[in-house]
């Protein structure tokens, strides 16, 4: 399952690094950021509890970059 996010981050630099946090997050197949479109491209694992991957997703990204938001 794949599904789009919208998100807010300051940079394009600080876009790769939650890029990067979210593709080693349990339970995500892949991820794309989009800083031009703020926009986060998620996808799933098969079996995967979407909810609770992208909170999960949330905490890797913040680990990085404090100040972003994933809008869920």
């Amino acid at each position: 399952m794949k599904k789009t996010y919208k998100i807010e981050v300051d940079c394009a630099n600080c876009a790769n690094k939650m890029e990067e946090a979210a593709k080693k997050t349990a339970g995500v197949k892949d991820a794309v950021v989009n800083f031009m479109t703020l926009k986060m491209n998620v996808e799933f694992e098969e079996d995967a509890d979407v909810k609770a991957v992208m909170k999960e997703v949330l905490k890797a990204c913040r680990k990085v970059e404090p100040d972003c938001e994933i809008y869920l």
